[in-house]
């Protein structure tokens, strides 16, 4: 990837770029003597083990190993392909990226065609709204609705109309191909052969991505006709689980607000938003998922689900509570008044009793209680003990064992039971491993490197002075590990070139493995001398060759035996001298 953008390009950006201040945008950094550090964005842990190096202008987790520079870390978090972060650091910096305008040109990129004519798609559907007798009457629907035309411009709501190729013969007369089209999931292959649009005569909902940017769509009918919504597939750049619609635009008011409000669909997110909850998101399904959480707690820690009073309704948010439970987000629960859900709550009686209803939502506790005993007859024992097992199995949950254990007490309280019965049944509970990022092995991959070889490597990056000295007495093949020689040879080649041997500068010549072994290299404590740092590299360079002439030697010596048992006198004699040469050396 790295190669389709010019070497100069990127290492102006990187040399302009600030990483403490990238990063420090999306998680707090506290100061580590020279360093700073957080706990990990990239999996679950209490204790903080992500640290970030301003000298170095790198960070590297020593609990999973995720490491790298400003590029990587935005790859990493906000889900971007290489040329994406390079464009967002390039416009933060404001270094100007060559352009490529064709749609079908590789070095684009699956994932940034896909952007582009996701944008496009989404003007089409706008422009629809203002165009033709059955644009004009869906946008009718909308402003009945009670929405506003600031709102539909700023969601960019649109139309799809009743016709069979309407989108795809105005993205055809943009020169975008009927493949491209189809892995955006704009269109369907027909089964006689040919293509139709996705999404006719419905009202359009692009879903956006934290940046802004189109990931794909939701589409409602006008009438009461079925199926009600269709969504675009999952495709390069949507995944439906792992997205919330209008966390574009509520993000800020999240942070601030220090909570959010979640519902299930566009609608319902819509009107409260438009009317002043400016702190609210939509799960695009019924079932929060732990990605969807995870998402969350970027901005903050405090969640109020909000619920249409039905069975699927409730049923949901029980499914949700234990990921938040997992995640350590405090989660509290409101269930609308039969027959409403947040668009028509709000709709009736106004945005306030909407806010009032929020901020007196029940605790996790008191919700998943409520309902239980709602499906329970609590005057039969048994029907006393399922209860107390269900909850149980969510108080379980529960990382901090003082919380765990007042919700015992509070349950005991409320059921009538013994609360050392509980107790005791708690133990029973299995305990379920924390949901898992998919995208992210937590379990930390050992770098296995010999000591003296990543001194060496460490010693060079701390002084560019030394790679020089180390060069005149080693060659990369010297190393072992075969991460470290291509490490060193890199070095070698960008010192040849007249170029600064930088970590940050480096990441984009090596794979996220051996990324892991410069960033964990550069944070070992170095307290020496430069006068010093020398002896240590003399020392290092020393035992290297010592090694490898030990293990020539060993080697040589098998060989020697074997040549001996096939009668070799030609490979015996020539490997003998090679051996009595090694012999006199000093090593």
């Amino acid at each position: 990837m790295a190669g389709l953008i010019p070497e100069d390009i990127l290492e102006d950006i990187l040399s302009r770029v600030d990483i403490v201040e990238v990063i420090s945008g999306y998680i707090p950094l506290k100061r580590a003597g020279r360093n700073l550090k957080a706990c990990c964005p990239f999996h679950h842990e209490k204790t903080p083990s992500f640290m970030v190096s301003p000298d170095r202008q790198i960070y590297h987790c020593f609990g999973c190993g995720e490491s790298g520079n400003a590029f990587k870390f935005l790859m990493r978090f906000e889900r971007m392909e290489f040329p994406e972060a390079v464009e967002a650091l390039g416009k933060k910096t404001g270094v100007i990226l060559p352009r490529v305008d064709t749609y079908e040109n590789k070095a684009t990129g699956i994932t940034t065609q896909l952007y582009k004519i996701n944008e496009l798609a989404a003007d089409f559907y706008s422009n629809n709204l203002d165009s033709g007798e059955a644009g004009l009457k869906a946008k009718d629907y909308l402003l009945k609705r009670g929405m506003t035309q600031e709102t539909i411009s700023a969601l960019k709501l649109g139309f799809a109309s009743d016709k069979w190729d309407s989108l795809i013969n105005y993205l055809r007369s943009k020169s975008i191909s009927l493949n491209i089209l189809e892995k955006a999931g704009l269109i369907i292959n027909k089964e006689g052969g040919g293509y139709y649009d996705r999404f006719r005569n419905r009202i359009i909902f692009p879903i956006f991505e934290i940046k802004g940017r189109v990931l794909g769509f939701g589409a409602r009918v006008l009438d009461e006709s079925l199926p009600k919504y269709i969504n675009s597939p999952e495709t390069n750049v949507y995944t439906k689980g792992k997205n919330l619609y209008g966390l574009n635009l509520a993000r800020d008011a999240i942070r601030d607000n220090d909570f959010v409000a979640v519902v299930e669909g566009y609608l319902d997110f819509i009107l409260p938003f438009q009317e002043g909850l400016k702190s609210i998101v939509a799960s695009l399904g019924t079932a929060l998922t732990v990605e969807q959480a995870r998402l969350l707690k970027r901005y903050t820690h405090n969640v109020v689900m909000v619920y249409d009073a039905d069975s699927a309704g409730e049923l949901a948010a029980l499914r949700s509570l234990d990921i938040f439970i997992e995640e350590e987000i405090d989660v509290k629960v409101v269930s609308l008044p039969k027959g409403f859900d947040p668009d028509s709550f709000v709709r009736k009686n106004g945005i306030d009793s909407f806010k009032e209803r929020i901020e007196k939502a029940q605790s996790l506790f008191d919700y998943k209680l409520g309902i239980l005993k709602t499906r329970y007859n609590m005057k039969e024992i048994e029907s006393k003990a399922k209860v107390s097992t269900l909850m149980l199995e969510t108080i379980n949950k529960f990382k901090n064992a003082v919380l765990k254990s007042e919700y015992i007490k509070k349950l005991a309280q409320e059921l009538g039971l013994n609360e050392e019965a509980l107790l005791e049944e708690i133990k029973k509970v299995k305990t379920n491993k924390p949901y898992q990022d998919t995208n992210v092995s937590l379990e930390r991959k050992p770098l296995n490197i010999n000591p003296t070889e990543k001194l060496l490597m460490s010693l060079m990056l701390e002084e560019n002075s030394l790679i020089n000295r180390i060069k005149e007495s080693i060659e990369p093949a010297d190393f072992e590990d075969e991460r470290i020689s291509k490490i060193v040879s890199i070095m070698f080649g960008l010192l040849e070139e007249g170029k600064e041997v930088r970590p940050h500068l480096l990441m984009h010549h090596l794979g996220d493995d051996i990324s892991q072994v410069v960033c964990e290299s550069v944070f070992m404590p170095q307290s020496l001398s430069l006068e010093h740092k020398e002896r240590v590299v003399d020392d290092c360079v020393m035992r290297l060759k010592s090694k490898k002439v030990k293990s020539r030697r060993e080697k040589l010596h098998q060989e020697i035996k074997a040549a001996q048992n096939l009668g070799d006198e030609e490979k015996l004699s020539r490997l003998l001298e090679e051996f009595h040469c090694l012999i006199k050396k000093k090593w």
